[in-house]
């Protein structure tokens, strides 16, 4: 009866466990490029030899294979390696489709031959352990295995031996190539999992797309509304209205085309904001300026408010751009007026700290809900409340003024109470004061 061949069952056992491992790995919850290289850091421990590896990866819009996890090599070298289509033994074994075992230095220089001059020394320069210290050395014995599922190619698997005296041998082929399959498993999960998340996205945005018209529809057809009823009546040949009554009606017809410029300034905002446009052109401003100009503003607009600017009269003056800063205190103002249907107080004031300017905005309106807090500054968000209470808006006007303030290096929070009102504060950065230093002073909020 034959003696068991202890090293070979030690071996198939290692190769059980490992693969064990590679499993477990690749069904946690990483991100593929983490996923990869914790599988390739397994490897060495397992394939006696393998002292350098690499998982490359077909990049179609780029036409290359690509490093995407790697040991033995230098990242910041390898990642530049970029092999085309059939281009030495990565370009073959995909072609192929089959696992190869080159066993002899000539036989890797026989494949390599076709390396381009620049991804050669590339290769040779990021190996960690190049035997040649000039860098002009190749493996003496190389295994690759392609990593491909269901008749989709996703790239190669290769390891290499740099100094010997081990080497692969055709019994480190099946594991390879299975250790190959698992990551190929995993790819095409991940581009799966990928797919499903860009249709998801894609029905939500449709979602919300249809939202977000259907709230646009309502709001503008309000005013219009409006407008035309007033209009109308002034218009009828058969009624003489008197002089107090045209005023009235062309007040509110004047009030309903500032609510439709806010509107669509808010929808163009928004817009730029989302195409990276918003640019800030900083110029010296005077902070109370701007407040008491749009306060002003507002004002006329509202008899049932009062309006109020409490500035400090020591007030530095800011580098910022003074239209986007007015349009922050436009935004906030009419949030507080909206949120305010009883009227009341609205106080604007101002605080210098050691970093930054801190605006506040305090009202006596019907408040904030704790859960309303965190989500206020999201595009389309709106607040609920009491069912029998209109609020026009379109959700837009906080995140804009949010998108402004950080673009400024500022920041804007807010405070609220149900039934005691809502304190909004925005902070604007002091002259000479970096983005780091003036984040540290917010972390101290």
């Amino acid at each position: 009866m034959p003696l068991p061949d202890n090293g070979n069952h030690r071996r198939l056992h290692r190769e059980l466990f490992a693969l064990t491992e590679v499993a477990k790995t690749l069904a946690s919850p990483l991100d593929l490029p983490d996923l990869l290289d914790a599988v390739m850091k397994k490897i060495p421990g397992v394939v006696q030899g393998a002292e350098i590896g690499l998982v490359m990866l077909w990049d179609q819009p780029a036409g290359l294979f690509r490093p995407v996890a790697t040991f033995g090599f230098d990242p910041n070298i390898i990642k530049d390696l970029g092999l085309r289509a059939g281009e030495s033994i990565t370009g073959k074994v995909y072609d192929e489709g089959a696992a190869r075992l080159l066993c002899t230095p000539e036989e890797v220089y026989r494949a390599m031959a076709d390396m381009r001059p620049a991804n050669q020394i590339m290769f040779t320069r990021a190996q960690l352990n190049a035997v040649d210290s000039a860098g002009n050395s190749l493996p003496l014995c190389t295994l690759a295995a392609p990593i491909a599922v269901h008749g989709q190619k996703f790239g190669v698997l290769l390891l290499g031996t740099l100094s010997g005296p081990t080497v692969f041998t055709q019994t480190d082929l099946p594991f390879v190539q299975t250790v190959a399959d698992l990551i190929a498993l995993a790819i095409d999960r991940a581009r799966l999992e990928a797919k499903a998340d860009a249709v998801r996205e894609a029905r939500q945005a449709e979602r919300m797309r249809s939202e977000i018209m259907a709230v646009l529809s309502h709001e503008l057809r309000l005013p219009l509304t409006a407008i035309q009823g007033y209009s109308s009546a002034l218009l009828l040949e058969d009624i003489e209205w008197d002089e107090s009554k045209q005023r009235e009606f062309l007040t509110l017809i004047d009030e309903e085309c500032h609510h439709m410029e806010s509107l669509l300034k808010n929808i163009l905002d928004s817009s730029l904001i989302d195409v990276d446009q918003l640019v800030i052109e900083r110029e010296p401003v005077r902070l109370q300026r701007i407040a008491h100009d749009v306060a002003a503003e507002i004002q006329r607009r509202t008899e049932d408010h009062q309006i109020i600017v409490d500035f400090p009269p020591n007030l530095p003056i800011l580098e910022v751009d003074p239209h986007w800063i007015k349009q922050v205190f436009r935004n906030i103002l009419d949030n507080a007026i909206k949120y305010s249907p009883e009227g009341g107080l609205i106080v604007i004031r101002a605080e210098v700290r050691a970093r930054d300017v801190v605006v506040t905005t305090a009202d006596q309106g019907i408040g904030i809900a704790p859960e309303d807090l965190i989500p206020l500054f999201e595009k389309f968000y709106r607040v609920r409340t009491n069912s029998n209470l209109r609020i026009p808006g379109t959700g837009l006007g906080l995140p804009i003024a949010r998108a402004i303030i950080e673009a400024h290096g500022g920041r804007i929070w807010v405070e609220s109470r149900i039934g005691e009102g809502t304190t909004l504060h925005f902070s604007l950065p002091l002259p000479n004061v970096t983005l780091s230093d003036d984040n540290a002073a917010y972390d101290r909020i």
